[in-house]
């Protein structure tokens, strides 16, 4: 197999990065996992960082379907699973055609104004909103296209999932699920389009031990969180990673840098 990234500063991002996304997968839903891209590509091409990340977040998910086996909401599933699917299959068919840049601008802004209505609308304080099939499967879509493009579907699958205030445990099992069957469905056209190459593997191999580490730190932190401060940190993710995607849709990093 080919030799690792050999980049120290890929390092220094990646390591960092891959713990947040574990932490956030294992107990957290997933919120902060969108920014493990933008983080990676600033040392890196993107779509050489979503072929890095994306046989860590298959690892990844072992351990999320184990701990959550039993703690996810099957009915809310069968309608967003296809939904999500259909979203990745547009993706394949786009890919190319729409630019990092413009999915980051999108996802961006929809998650920091969704966060931004939670804090200032009082939104925390009106009652749960009901199941919809219509919201659930227009977000899925949404979340299976982008993540398909730069690996952020978190934002777009929380527009739907955080309103409905399920428990805390059924929340993160139903995106663990989620997203595990996203991961898989991503690799064949992953392969087919060369983001999975021999240094891409290589480097994901030797970045697994720091997957599992943050995984179960994320699994043992989800149990010693308070439900209220739960919801209040979910958003907390979802406003970072709104701002950091905005940040790189719009440019700023390339005329800081």
């Amino acid at each position: 197999m080919a030799p690792p990234v050999p980049d120290l500063w890929f390092y220094v991002i990646a390591v960092p990065a891959v713990i947040l996304v574990g932490i956030s997968k294992g107990g957290f839903g997933g919120g902060i996992g969108s920014v493990s891209v933008p983080m990676l590509s600033l040392v890196m091409p993107p779509l050489q960082a979503a072929g890095i990340m994306l046989p860590i977040l298959c690892f990844m998910d072992l351990f999320g379907l184990w701990a959550y086996r039993r703690k996810w909401d099957r009915r809310q599933m069968k309608f967003l699973a296809p939904a999500m699917l259909a979203g990745l299959a547009v993706g394949t068919a786009m890919a190319g055609m729409v630019s990092d840049q413009a999915i980051r601008l999108i996802v961006g802004t929809i998650a920091v104004w969704f966060a931004a209505d939670f804090w200032f609308s009082q939104r925390h304080n009106r009652p749960p909103a009901r199941e919809n099939v219509a919201k659930g499967t227009f977000w899925a879509t949404v979340s299976g296209f982008t993540s398909f493009i730069s690996l952020a579907g978190g934002p777009p699958l929380q527009m739907y999932l955080l309103p409905l205030r399920m428990d805390k445990t059924v929340f993160v099992g139903t995106t663990v699920v989620f997203f595990a069957i996203s991961n898989v469905a991503k690799i064949p056209p992953y392969a087919w389009l060369g983001q999975l190459a021999p240094i891409n593997l290589t480097t994901s191999l030797i970045l697994l031990p720091i997957a599992a580490a943050g995984m179960l730190l994320g699994i043992w932190m989800h149990d010693k969180v308070d439900p209220r401060l739960f919801y209040n940190v979910c958003y907390v993710f979802l406003a970072a990673a709104g701002l950091k995607l905005l940040y790189d849709g719009t440019g700023l990093a390339a005329l800081i840098g």
